[in-house]
């Protein structure tokens, strides 16, 4: 990165209590103190949001999607490791 390119930052809002944090965009900052606040003045204008997350875009590793039948295959075969055997009570919620 060049000493005159402003870093990339995703953002991540938490819309209510209970519910996980969403991807909603990315935003260009000087630090991390600026992404919050840029993130905040651009994606929850409305109120929506109780947490925000920013993370710098290079920091993030991610997956090849050609990869995935190395990755992902293999839980298939564990039926054990998926939550259908269990019954949620209405009362817990989102989940």
């Amino acid at each position: 990165m060049s000493t005159n390119e402003i870093p990339l930052w995703e953002v991540f809002i938490r819309p209510r209590n209970g519910l996980s944090h969403k991807h909603c965009g990315s935003i260009h900052a000087a630090d991390e103190v600026m992404a919050l606040q840029a993130a905040r003045d651009v994606y929850t204008r409305r109120g929506e949001g109780q947490s925000i997350w920013v993370v710098r875009s290079a920091d993030i590793i991610a997956s090849d999607p050609q990869d995935k039948d190395e990755l992902f295959e293999p839980t298939a075969d564990k039926v054990y490791r998926h939550p259908t055997f269990y019954d949620i009570p209405d009362e817990v919620g989102h989940m």
